[in-house]
């Protein structure tokens, strides 16, 4: 099997010619990853933000994906999630579902397999220290988001939000 030892991402190491079929189907395969991560679900008895997968399908589409591909799988799993298709965490949807206390989670999963996908073109998820770095970037990516959104919903102080939002992730 040829790779590409220049390549900037692992998709573009296994898969070197870019094309838009190319594309679509690495997009298309990175939101159904996601939404098959998302169904792994743990209810938590003291907030309303379940532990799931969906964040290890994030980050993951992220670092193989690149930016802009990671970034478009993750709002093509928004969008399937909006019009219907049960994509979000526990086969949920619709525009309900999203603009509930989860709802800036949801949008964090656009934003960090942009920045995890930046910092593996530019060589980071070449060694373990650099790439756990990374996915932790991409966390503080999605708390930044989420945790805000949940504090809408949530009528209690600021450092109990990071007690249901943040601390048990």
């Amino acid at each position: 099997m040829y790779v590409n030892a220049g390549a900037s991402t692992l998709a573009d190491a296994i898969l070197p010619y870019r094309n838009m079929l190319r594309h679509a189907a690495l997009i298309v395969g990175g939101s159904a990853f996601i939404a098959i991560c998302a169904q792994v679900r743990i209810e938590l008895p003291f907030t309303p933000v379940p532990i799931t997968g969906t964040t290890f399908g994030v980050l993951l589409v992220g670092a193989l994906l690149g930016s802009w591909l990671g970034a478009a799988a993750g709002f093509v799993y928004w969008l399937e999630g909006i019009a219907g298709l049960p994509v979000f965490t526990g086969g949920n949807s619709g525009w309900a579902y999203f603009s509930g206390a989860t709802g800036g989670y949801i949008v964090g999963f656009i934003v960090a397999p942009f920045m995890i996908g930046w910092l593996a073109e530019r060589g980071w998820d070449r060694w373990p220290w650099s790439m756990a770095l990374a996915m932790l970037a991409g966390n503080v990516a999605i708390y930044l988001i989420g945790l805000p959104w949940l504090a809408h919903f949530t009528p209690v102080s600021s450092d109990r939000v990071i007690v249901a939002g943040l601390l048990p992730f």
